[in-house]
């Protein structure tokens, strides 16, 4: 019996307790978890830190993913990165044989489910409030980190996705 297709997650209607303009957000970060399973049901995991044309790997690219997550939304709840999440960041895309795919799945899973949990927290008047990014304090706002959250996570969706694809048509010995 084939089961039949849902319709990507925007097009499912209004996700409940997001505000309604950071509907999009939360929408392209559930697409991106989808899509990310579904690539990656039958990967190989040998492949998982193999890199080509001096592309960064799908290990990489999970490990990013739920990082900038994590920095991103910190940001914007006005917090400075703490001692863990900079060594996550130095960590990214650093092969580790104790790292699985399985390990880096369920930490992108739960990253996402935090992600939507501060959107559901987050008052839509406070989206245009100024937040300070990195040691720099680059000013952004609250919703222009939500939004490049959910846009830079498609970007690194789209590139696993396609790394994924060569991957599995080339022949590693």
């Amino acid at each position: 019996m084939s089961q039949e297709k849902l319709p990507e997650v925007w097009l499912r209607g209004p996700l409940p307790s997001i505000p309604p303009l950071l509907q999009p957000v939360a929408h392209a970060l559930l697409q991106a978890a989808e899509e990310i399973n579904t690539i990656l049901l039958d990967f190989n995991e040998d492949l998982l830190w193999k890199r080509f044309a001096m592309l960064a790997s799908v290990g990489f690219h999970l490990q990013h993913i739920a990082g900038v997550q994590d920095r991103l939304f910190a940001y914007a709840e006005g917090k400075a990165l703490n001692e863990s999440q900079l060594a996550y960041l130095k960590s990214e895309g650093k092969e580790d044989e104790a790292v699985t795919l399985a390990f880096l799945l369920e930490h992108l899973h739960q990253q996402t489910e935090r992600s939507i949990e501060q959107l559901k927290q987050t008052d839509e008047s406070t989206l245009t409030e100024v937040r300070y990014v990195g040691r720099k304090q680059i000013p952004s706002t609250v919703m222009g980190l939500l939004f490049h959250s959910a846009e830079h996570t498609m970007r690194h969706t789209g590139q696993l996705l396609v790394t994924t694809k060569v991957l599995q048509a080339l022949k590693f010995e």
